[in-house]
């Protein structure tokens, strides 16, 4: 039987390793860290259940609710109820509904009246001539300036902390990407998508809004029950990977050599060169060329909660605002027993590509910064909260931008060239927690 190691105990490691272990495959997960589950980890404290990494995932690809299914975890999956369909963008001194529909979005103060009926001219305008076109200029070109500013750069701050002039959508948005490659307009792509059939496993993809009860570790420990903790080896220190005789011998600080017969790498794609030394010097440097942008979350607990109604999924901030926030989700109106009864939980983002100097900044200034931010934009009468908590990630966010098809092209060179070693981690394939899962799975049904 062949030995696969799994490199990285993140969302993205641990489902390729389930999916190993499910077909009787011998595995071994290493981690760098003294934890497993990577940027996933749930903090529990008088009452309060917050994340300190990703806050909720989307169901938009089958594979994550077949996770829970094939896990037998269905019991620990919840959605979102319909209420996180509302969000909100803040525009002038106020928060405005964004858009569910053509009433309102002819009555939306977020939009100039030129975009509203400019979207009918839509399907008439012509297709882009350059395929690595920035989000800004795709957009603008396509729907407006307004449309621009009050919806899509705040979702690219919200989804990325990132900038629409940087993001390019054939590689970071592909599915709005090929409405119009494929079919020349959003509209006439969309109209096309929904009269095609759906199968039942294309129907999982609901596109709710999920976590798992008691928060996002409940399912990282049903992975790692699963896979068996004792074939998880973590506080593996300076590891490196070497190609001895078609194999791949893996040490790391204080360790003897393993020898296994394939790979899955899926960590940072920053640090695929320093894991395999052999790839140094042999023309694939662009394999470590990916911008990442920092964020700070900040969880804000209540146990009384006296602003605004927290009616929806949360509040998004557009660049032309000048806000020192990117967004706040409502988590204790999303997901149950995040907050005592009568009480909020919310999270707050700060830094990105906006402004990377906040990451940086003490807990006390960082309060402060989001005291003034939070009064403000929730009416909350006195900032008193009972639970302040504040996570920095340095290297956050992984830019889907120009670098992105040499990254891709020399992971394929690499994958060529080593049979046996294959390339994931979220630098290819997408961010979002279905991206990572259907990444896992896909790499490790290939090997079986």
């Amino acid at each position: 039987m062949k030995k696969i190691a799994v490199i990285g105990a993140g969302l993205t490691g641990l489902t390729a390793a389930f999916y190993l272990r499910k077909n009787n495959i011998d595995v071994t997960v290493f981690e760098s860290n003294n934890h497993i589950g990577g940027v996933i980890q749930t903090k529990k404290k008088n009452g309060f259940i917050w994340e300190t990494g990703p806050s909720t995932g989307v169901l938009a690809k089958p594979e994550a609710l077949e996770l829970f299914e094939d896990l037998d975890a269905l019991s620990i999956l919840e959605t979102a109820p319909n209420l996180a369909l509302n969000r909100y963008i803040w525009k002038g001194k106020k928060l405005h509904a964004l858009p569910s529909g053509p009433i309102s979005g002819l009555l939306t103060p977020l939009f100039s009246w030129k975009d509203k009926f400019g979207i009918l001219l839509e399907p008439f305008r012509p297709k882009a001539k350059n395929p690595d076109e920035n989000l800004s200029s795709f957009v603008r070109r396509r729907l407006g300036e307004s449309i621009l500013d009050y919806a899509v750069d705040p979702f690219v701050s919200g989804v990325y902390a990132g900038s629409p002039d940087t993001i390019v959508p054939r590689y970071a948005l592909p599915k709005l990407y090929d409405l119009e490659a494929k079919h020349g307009s959003f509209i006439r792509g969309t109209f096309h998508k929904m009269k095609q059939p759906k199968s039942a496993q294309d129907r999982k993809a609901n596109k709710k809004t999920f976590s798992a009860r008691g928060g996002l570790s409940s399912l990282i420990e049903r992975l790692t029950n699963y896979i068996g903790a004792e074939r998880i080896i973590t506080g593996c220190k300076e590891l490196q990977v070497e190609f001895q005789d078609s194999r791949y011998a893996i040490s790391y600080k204080g360790s003897e050599l393993n020898l296994f017969d394939e790979v899955i790498y899926t960590g940072s794609a920053k640090g695929v060169l320093n894991t395999f030394p052999f790839l140094q010097n042999a023309g694939f440097d662009d394999a470590a060329e990916v911008r990442y942008t920092a964020v700070a979350e900040v969880a804000v607990g209540f146990n009384k909660w006296e602003g605004r109604p927290l009616d929806g999924f949360g509040a998004l901030m557009p660049s032309k605002e000048n806000r020192r926030i990117l967004g706040i989700l409502f988590m204790s109106s999303l997901f149950t027993e995040r907050a005592p009864t009568g009480g909020a939980m919310l999270a707050v983002f700060v830094g990105g590509e906006r402004h990377p100097e906040y990451v940086t900044q003490s807990d006390d200034e960082l309060k402060k910064l989001v005291q003034e931010e939070l009064t403000s934009i929730l009416n909350i009468p006195r900032f008193n909260p009972d639970l302040f908590d504040v996570s920095r990630h340095l290297k956050a966010i992984p830019q889907y931008d120009l670098s992105t098809p040499k990254r891709q092209k020399a992971f394929q060179a690499i994958e060529k060239k080593y049979s046996g070693l294959h390339l994931a981690g979220n630098g290819i394939g997408g961010i979002g927690m279905a991206d990572r899962i259907r990444q896992g799975r896909e790499v490790a049904l290939s090997l079986i």
